[in-house]
């Protein structure tokens, strides 16, 4: 029975020795190095004493690839005939039988031809892992299946091969392959990607500036997201409760109260400044007065979603500690409270309940901002 993706993520845990390690090279456009790059590293691994062979590499006619190839062991492909043509794809088999310490599978996200065992290549990936065999492996930010369609609607075309979200969360390492788009266009001009009839139609389509841009800022958000995942499952196995503010992380705190979008607002520009992810949450309690007007905080909650923060609702016995708890198990580094201009009782209760949060919450900025009174 195949392992579901959740199975697979247990892969990339450094503890789980039983399984192969996972090594992927990410880049954002055909030419960027991914190849070449993975090519490196196998060599040097080799001269390590370590044993490393070819499962699969795509020279795509390009000599410094090829070149490399020359100096590790491949293993042959195997031969499939479809619909009276011979193809061929990688011999899993072969590798097994071969049980290197490392292989090289280059296009993650290729389709097997029809006939193979397994219908795409990183299921044979998962194959290799399984074995305890580690695999070097190569992907483009647009085979990623949630970004496809991102990427299609900025250049127009359509990615057919691509890999679940999940796989490339697998990877034990992940090696962000990356030059400029000038760079990467001058390789282009020069023949170093695609054959010279190819590259003045190539620079005009996907490889215009404006789509490399976009595409390479895809790809280093998808490596930033993976870094920042890493260093989450990092602070909670060794139980780090300090925030290590790496990156900027706004928490809102707000009621049903009309002026929470003035506060809301305020938020999402600092959010803005400091490409910081936002949060807008709201705390309701276990126990006490509901939401005089459930209508506005809904209101609220929806503005705050068209700026494009992350809403959470939360429940417990004090708002205080509720809140104080989020910000420490989503490790925010700036927290933003509002204050009306009341000078009655309601003013210690707001003081206490401030109090009580700095208390409980990690170390984290504060700020307090007045808004205008609601009555």
């Amino acid at each position: 029975m195949p392992k579901k993706p959740e199975e697979w993520l247990e892969i990339a845990s450094p503890s789980q020795k039983q399984k192969g390690i996972f090594k992927l090279f990410l880049g954002y456009a055909p030419g960027v190095g991914k190849t070449y790059s993975m090519l490196s590293e196998a060599i040097r691994r080799r001269s390590r004493g370590e044993d490393v062979v070819i499962g699969l590499i795509e020279t795509h006619g390009r000599k410094g690839i090829a070149e490399l190839a020359t100096q590790l062991e491949v293993v042959p492909r195997k031969q499939i005939e479809y619909k009276g043509t011979i193809f061929e794809e990688m011999d899993v088999d072969a590798i097994l039988e071969r049980r290197p310490d490392v292989v090289l599978v280059d296009e993650l996200a290729h389709t097997n031809i029809p006939g193979s065992k397994r219908r795409k290549r990183y299921e044979d990936v998962q194959e290799l892992l399984a074995a305890k065999i580690d695999v070097l492996s190569t992907l483009n930010i647009q085979h990623i299946e949630s970004v496809a369609p991102i990427v299609r609607s900025i250049t127009g075309i359509t990615v057919r091969e691509t890999v679940p979200d999940w796989m490339p969360l697998t990877a034990n390492e992940t090696v962000m392959v990356d030059v400029t788009p000038e760079a990467l266009q001058n390789r282009m001009k020069r023949g170093d990607v695609y054959s010279t009839e190819k590259v003045e139609q190539s620079l005009k389509n996907f490889f215009r500036r404006g789509n490399l841009i976009a595409l390479r800022e895809l790809a280093l958000r998808q490596v930033a997201e993976q870094v920042d995942r890493s260093l989450e499952s990092y602070m909670d196995a060794q139980d780090i409760r300090k925030n290590w503010a790496v990156r900027e992380r706004i928490a809102v705190c707000v009621s049903a109260s009309p002026s929470a979008q003035y506060l809301i607002a305020r938020g999402a520009r600092m959010a803005r400044r400091m490409d910081a992810e936002l949060y807008v949450i709201h705390v309701e309690r276990d126990f006490g007065l509901k939401e005089a007007n459930p209508s506005a905080l809904a209101a609220n909650l929806r503005f705050a979603e068209s700026l494009g923060a992350q809403v959470v609702k939360l429940r417990g016995k004090s708002v205080a500690d509720t809140a104080a708890e989020f910000v420490r198990s989503k490790h925010i580094t700036q927290v933003i409270f509002g204050r009306a201009p009341v000078h009655d009782w309601r003013k210690y209760l707001y003081l206490s309940a401030v109090h009580r949060f700095l208390r409980e919450s990690p170390a984290v900025d504060v700020h307090i901002v007045t808004q205008e009174s609601d009555t």
